[in-house]
């Protein structure tokens, strides 16, 4: 079954906006007909074109070295963005939960709830806090420039892991975030 992903944006993009303009996290149904990176890719993208910026296309090449590092961070327990070295041209963004609580568009939801301390302006000068990790994550998915997106969750006993490497990478000094 194709995704529709009109649809799934549009339906993503009410959601997204009514949460950013809340503060709160977006959370769609966990279960539906559209498969866990059609979903991932749909609400990043709604978040996209809510502000204007161009989508995102899905890079299976990312989605592998995203499913590689997940399993890696799964399999060690270890927690921690990959050395930059063994991703070049790829931005990351990393989450992890309890197994099974959440659904994929709750964990990119914790993403994009770093939106309240958003401002726009060049990187690193993007946040409200005054502290740019504040909103790494959502400034990644926002970047103009990141034409494509891979990601995957994996799991261990009590943990899932979710993994999206972007290209080109976001949060670039001086730059605008879009």
């Amino acid at each position: 079954m194709l995704f529709n992903y009109r649809v799934a944006a549009l339906a993503a993009a009410a959601v997204a906006a009514a949460s950013l303009s809340s503060g709160a996290a977006v959370a769609m149904p966990m279960f539906t007909s559209a498969s866990v990176p059609d979903r991932l890719l749909a609400q990043q993208n709604a978040a996209r074109g809510a502000l204007g910026v161009g989508p995102m296309q899905w890079d299976a090449s990312l989605a592998a070295a995203a499913a590689g590092y997940a399993a890696e961070l799964a399999r060690t327990g270890r927690w921690g963005h990959s050395d930059r070295s063994a991703r070049p041209g790829q931005g990351e963004n990393l989450w992890m939960g309890t197994r099974g609580a959440f659904s994929p568009e709750q964990m990119v939801g914790g993403w994009l709830s770093e939106g309240r301390f958003f401002r726009a302006g060049n990187f690193p000068a993007v946040s409200r806090t005054g502290n740019w990790e504040d909103v790494g994550h959502y400034s990644q998915i926002l970047w103009r420039g990141t034409t494509h997106i891979g990601c995957a969750i994996r799991s261990s006993q009590d943990y899932d892991y979710l993994v999206c490497r972007y290209s080109p990478p976001g949060n670039v000094d001086t730059l605008p975030v879009y």
